[in-house]
């Protein structure tokens, strides 16, 4: 396909240009007039091919995007370093984080044809946006769980968490919430939909659940039958996994799916916001969409949002608004993490908690310049 040679050609460009860490250049492909600078939580081998197209429309833009896991995308946006890194478009799968600097002020409004068709559950005061949605799922390794024994629901997945032969002890895993923000966020909305997640938290714990921070790991650990089972994770990286050949398959709970966003802000501090407007513009073009879709394998918002609703059948999929924030509170957070130690971590391990710098405030939070495994997932 064009997009795809365009994309080999980009590749040898910016690979030759790309600063040190995980920030990657894409040099403008005709003559330079704009500068477009992305902090994402998606992975630069999953958005490159949007912005090689992106490009394609706009030969004179050169792209700079910083691959950065949710949290630091908040966390640094609120310590930049100075005006020329100053991002200007933050795109990231924490929607609580992104909610609450629209909540803080530090968001800039930007209204277009695109934009008024999302509707009301993908966009926040005209200023957080959906690009696209990520059903929440669980994963498992087709040799190692039988296919009459694969949970389709949360009360099957307890029921097999119970089983007396323990066939997911010390194999089934999910996010160390405390060290994913994505994780933490998904936990979160289980409880409130949930009237088991007590109960699955419980058994979880008593089967040995295996903790990661990334989805990448966890997929990389049930890829090699490590796990026979991951709970809770990102749907898009796995269907990634599975077109490449990996021995996984995807279950879509069938009590609930949890649908989380993809969320654009062009933040208040952006050096260049009517660039990031017409980038915001055409990823949710039926163009960028497509690309999204087929090129990134990150599932379209365009469907819903022509529909005027939400995802059919079960995807519940987590608005865009201020119920977001109950859970970023110092004190609900520590409460629920509480929780969640004493259900998961096994008896007699050390359950003190963590010093907690995920947890947003109105004070700024240190810089963390931890450096991440570029060939995993940032979320």
């Amino acid at each position: 396909m064009k997009v795809l040679s365009g994309l080999l050609l980009m590749l040898v460009a910016f690979t030759a240009a790309a600063d040190p860490g995980d920030v990657q250049r894409f040099p403008a492909q005709g003559t330079p007039t704009a500068q477009l600078r992305i902090h994402g939580s998606t992975d630069i081998e999953v958005f490159a091919t949007v912005i090689a197209d992106y490009q394609r429309l706009h030969p004179g833009t050169e792209v700079i995007y910083e691959d950065i896991i949710t949290q630091d995308i908040y966390s640094r946006y609120l310590h930049v370093p100075g005006p020329g890194a100053a991002p200007d478009l933050l795109i990231s799968s924490g929607m609580d984080l992104q909610t609450k600097l629209v909540n803080d002020g530090h968001a800039l409004p930007h209204r277009s044809a695109q934009t008024d068709a999302l509707p009301s559950w993908a966009q926040r005061r005209h200023e957080a946006f959906g690009i696209s949605y990520e059903p929440v799922v669980m994963v498992y390794n087709t040799r190692r769980l039988a296919a009459n024994r694969v949970p389709r629901t949360r009360r099957q997945l307890l029921d097999l968490l119970h089983a007396a032969d323990a066939p997911l002890k010390a194999r089934v895993g999910t996010y160390d919430i405390e060290r994913s923000n994505v994780g933490y966020l998904m936990a979160t909305q289980d409880s409130q939909r949930g009237s088991i997640g007590g109960a699955l938290l419980g058994a979880l714990g008593d089967n040995a659940v295996q903790l990661e921070e990334r989805t990448g790991v966890l997929l990389d650990r049930v890829s090699r039958g490590e796990l026979a089972l991951v709970y809770n994770v990102l749907g898009s990286y796995a269907r990634a996994r599975i077109e490449a050949g990996a021995p996984l398959a995807i279950v879509e709970p069938e009590d609930y799916t949890l649908v989380v966003l993809r969320t654009a802000v062009i933040p208040r501090s952006s050096r260049h916001p009517e660039e990031a407007g017409r980038f915001l513009d055409y990823l949710l073009s039926p163009r960028g969409q497509q690309v999204l879709s087929r090129e990134a394998r990150l599932t379209s918002i365009l469907p819903a949002a022509t529909t005027g609703g939400g995802p059919s059948s079960n995807l519940r999929p987590i608005q865009l608004g201020p119920g977001l924030l109950v859970y970023l509170d110092a004190l609900k957070r520590r409460q629920f993490l509480e929780a969640w130690r004493a259900s998961v971590l096994p008896a007699g391990s050390d359950s003190t908690p963590r010093e907690d710098q995920n947890t947003p405030s109105n004070q700024a939070a240190p810089n963390r310049s931890r450096e991440k495994p570029h060939i995993h997932p940032s979320e």
